[in-house]
């Protein structure tokens, strides 16, 4: 999949498919986005490849208080992906807007549904979280692999840099 910002100084591209797509309909998302929610795929950081442009990172607050980078075209300042501090810098979470074909993402989840727009229908057979959700009983098993893979590697480069 590929994607850009909207002057097309950034243009990149995934090297996987998203762990999960999350629909959320939080107030935070909805004041940071000017939406009703927001849709972000999340994949691991190293499978996001720019193909033209750098994107500029600015630290922002999140909604848990440990605060959020988001990668934005320093030309047009589309967000583009963000990380938040709870999933740390191995994960993004890529504006599904971005995408060139942003049809081809559908929401695997829908969280923080307390908070949802009372006009906004969920689809029949929709996973629908009032908040958050466990993640062991939501992702696919090898969604959870690639996770578990990916914090590992993480670790790994840390202690050798650390070593």
């Amino acid at each position: 999949m590929h994607g850009r910002c909207t002057c097309g100084e950034i243009r990149f591209h995934l090297t996987d498919t998203p762990l999960i797509t999350h629909c959320c309909h939080c107030t935070w998302c909805q004041r940071e986005t000017g939406s009703a929610f927001a849709l972000n795929a999340m994949i691991e950081t190293r499978n996001i490849a720019c193909d033209a442009g750098r994107p500029q990172e600015i630290a922002l607050p999140s909604a848990s208080g440990k605060g959020q980078t988001v990668a934005r075209c320093p030309s047009c300042q589309v967000a583009l992906w963000s990380h938040y501090a709870g999933a740390g810098r191995a994960f993004a979470f890529v504006r599904v807007g971005t995408l060139d074909d942003a049809s081809r993402v559908a929401p695997d989840v829908h969280i923080f549904t307390e908070s949802a727009h009372p006009w906004i229908p969920f689809p029949d057979g929709a996973r629908v979280f009032p908040a958050f959700y466990r993640r062991s009983a939501t992702w696919r098993p090898e969604a959870l692999e690639r996770r578990a893979a990916e914090l590992a590697r993480v670790a790994q480069q840390q202690q050798q840099q650390q070593g």
